[in-house]
């Protein structure tokens, strides 16, 4: 039970973190001349993650703890940081473009073009899984693979600009 709540807790934490600095890249990108694009799809984000997370949250902390998925979750937060270091201060949660900005074609993004979006693909599948919640697992990897269509089509049609 105390390793759940760990995990959650972690997990919550890096989410705040993430938050506090998408909002800051976010004011810093805008104040440069940036502009945001897809706003309308961001609460549906925000909500379906918010709901995972309150999910988990609810259901997880007195199952016992997968070894195996917990160490397959480990290795995509470290692919998460690789991603957030690649991009530096342009990351943020929301479709921020800066006009004239070169595309980032370095570290992941020389592999794929969004690598983010794999990450949160894997962490919405696979944490779930570190408590044995498979059915959350599926629940959620279908909501998000929703919104993650909007989202993507409305990224690739912001830097296709």
């Amino acid at each position: 039970m105390i390793l759940g709540i760990v995990i959650l807790a972690l997990v919550t934490l890096q989410r705040l973190g993430e938050l506090w600095l998408s909002n800051r890249n976010t004011k810093r990108l805008l104040a440069q001349g940036a502009h945001e694009v897809g706003a309308a799809h961001y609460p549906l984000i925000v909500a379906m993650h918010v709901l995972w997370l309150a999910t988990l949250w609810w259901l997880g902390p007195t199952r016992a703890i997968d070894g195996f998925w917990l160490a397959l979750f480990v290795l995509i937060e470290i692919a998460r940081i690789w991603v957030l270091a690649t991009l530096g201060p342009r990351w943020t949660t929301r479709i921020i473009v800066l006009p004239g900005a070169t595309l980032v074609r370095r570290g992941p993004y020389r592999l794929v073009n969004h690598p983010n979006y794999i990450v949160v693909v894997g962490e919405i599948a696979v944490l779930p899984l570190v408590f044995g919640l498979w059915q959350i697992a599926l629940i959620f990897t279908v909501l998000n693979a929703a919104v993650l269509t909007i989202r993507i089509r409305e990224e690739n049609r912001a830097l296709g600009r």
